[in-house]
């Protein structure tokens, strides 16, 4: 395992993020059972993962807690959200910290390393930044050791939450979309992230886009349709197997995992999974060396200028 600075935060964490929502939930989504979720964390630690991401929303805390409960707390990084806003109703300080309070419950320890404000979206975020008080009061009690916000990327495909954050001091680390396809943050995030020494967490990395059969090829459709990109990409049935080569990636996803993970400013990348083989698979990609520069180029050429691509919730077909 590779192991980085987390930005300002000064912890040092693994360059993979178990990501413990999407669409799994380390399988339970699926019908899986805590069990089995919380053996998913203890392989991932057993593989070199110290970075777990979860929410209050995933129903997974239990499953994260079951699994580090005999563990030295100091060995690993917990990462878990509350929402500020949910059904288009703000949630109150209160409501919030009763939140954080269940999490530690759940993942059965007194204190999380980072605790996010949770896909906080344009409309809301300057609701978000109104509960920061509230948070350093607990961050001052020793329950919240950094704080963190999210965004809500499908609503948000040029960050504006995350770029009005970025003009206060607040936020510890930052969590973010940025993939093979959606490249926006590279120009509006991560040059801010970077100078205030920011800790960035990368999301959206693999989605339905790549991962469902087809999705690609209907996609690509569409945006030749509006004029986006080349006709020639919908011509091919593999408009990405430029990057599968001998010198290049061994897959799509491989290319999609060492793209981001490559990216300047980019600290830990989010990977989710519901079974170890595909684990083993995704932290083999996330710590393979990155992508050649030819490849790249042609991803920025081709895809550069897109926004919003791919950025749907788990679920789209």
């Amino acid at each position: 395992m590779e192991f980085t600075t987390l930005g300002r935060t000064g912890l040092k964490v693994s360059v993979a993020t178990l990501g413990c929502g999407g669409g799994s939930a380390l399988g339970l989504k699926y019908g899986k059972s805590e069990q089995h979720a919380a053996n998913l964390v203890k392989k991932a630690m057993d593989l070199g993962v110290n970075f777990i991401d979860t929410a209050n929303a995933y129903d997974s805390e239990a499953a994260v807690g079951l699994a580090i409960k005999d563990m030295s707390r100091d060995q690993i990084v917990i990462s878990t959200k509350h929402h500020a806003t949910k059904g288009g109703s703000h949630k109150s300080a209160e409501e919030v910290i009763a939140g954080l309070e269940n999490s530690l419950r759940q993942l059965q320890t007194d204190y999380v390393d980072i605790f996010h404000l949770h896909g906080v979206g344009p409309k809301n975020i300057e609701h978000g930044i109104s509960l920061v008080p509230h948070l350093l009061k607990e961050k001052e009690k020793g329950k919240i050791r950094f704080l963190g916000i999210t965004e809500s990327a499908p609503s948000d495909p040029t960050h504006q939450s995350l770029s009005r954050a970025l003009d206060e001091d607040y936020f510890d680390v930052m969590m973010f979309a940025f993939s093979l396809m959606n490249h926006n943050a590279r120009d509006i995030l991560f040059p801010r992230t970077l100078a205030k020494n920011v800790g960035t967490m990368i999301m959206f990395v693999v989605r339905s886009l790549f991962s469902v059969p087809g999705r690609l090829q209907r996609d690509i459709q569409e945006l030749v349709d509006n004029g986006q990109l080349p006709s020639w990409l919908a011509e091919i049935d593999d408009p990405l197997g430029f990057l599968v080569h001998e010198e290049g990636a061994t897959s799509v996803m491989d290319a999609c995992y060492r793209y981001a993970r490559h990216e300047k400013g980019a600290d830990s990348i989010l990977f989710g999974t519901g079974s170890p083989e595909h684990l083993k698979t995704n932290l083999a990609s996330i710590l393979a060396p990155p992508l050649p520069l030819e490849d790249t180029a042609k991803i920025d050429e081709y895809f550069g200028h897109l926004k919003g691509v791919g950025l749907d919730f788990p679920g789209r077909k």
